[in-house]
C-alpha cells in the first residue's frame, strides 16, 4: 500500500508518513485495554475465533487509511457476563482516541466484529486436564 503524505506532515526537512501496520498495531493495543476484551480474533476470513496473546497485536484489526482519515475493523473475543453493546462502544471510543492522539489522523469509523464468547475460568481448566499427572 502506497501513503501519500499529507499536508501537515511535510515539514522543511521531508516527510513524515505512518505505516498502516503501525495503525494496526496500536488499534489492537487499544483495544485489548478495555475491560471485558479477552483477546484479539485472528480470522475476518473464515470466521473461526482463535484468541491471541499480547505477542502480535495486529492480528484481528484492519486499517484503510488516507492522507487524513482512517477506518479501523477490529475483530475480538469477549469475556462471558459483560455486556456487550457496552464493551464494543469502550473499544470504539479507545480506538478512536489512541489513533487520533498518537498520529493525528482523523478516525471515521471503527467497526467491531465479536467473533467469540469466553468463559472466564476456562483457559485454567484446560490446563488442569492437560496436565499428565492426573494423581498428585
Amino acid at each position: 500500500m502506497t501513503i501519500i503524505a499529507a499536508d501537515y506532515e511535510k515539514t522543511d526537512i521531508g516527510t513524515i508518513q505512518i505505516a498502516p501496520e503501525v495503525i494496526e498495531i496500536i488499534a489492537g493495543m487499544a483495544t485489548v485495554e478495555v475491560p471485558g476484551v479477552a483477546g484479539m480474533s485472528g480470522g475476518f476470513a473464515g470466521g473461526i475465533a482463535e484468541l491471541l496473546g499480547r505477542k502480535n497485536m495486529s492480528k484481528g484489526v484492519k486499517v484503510d487509511v488516507g492522507q487524513r482519515e482512517a477506518a479501523i475493523d477490529v475483530s475480538i473475543v469477549i469475556e462471558f457476563g459483560t455486556r456487550i453493546p457496552e464493551v464494543a462502544s469502550g473499544v470504539q471510543q479507545n480506538v478512536k482516541h489512541a489513533i487520533e492522539s498518537m498520529t493525528g489522523l482523523s478516525v471515521v469509523q471503527v467497526n467491531v466484529h465479536i467473533h467469540d464468547v469466553i468463559f472466564k475460568g476456562a483457559e485454567k481448566v484446560e490446563e488442569v486436564e492437560a496436565s499428565p499427572n492426573r494423581v498428585k
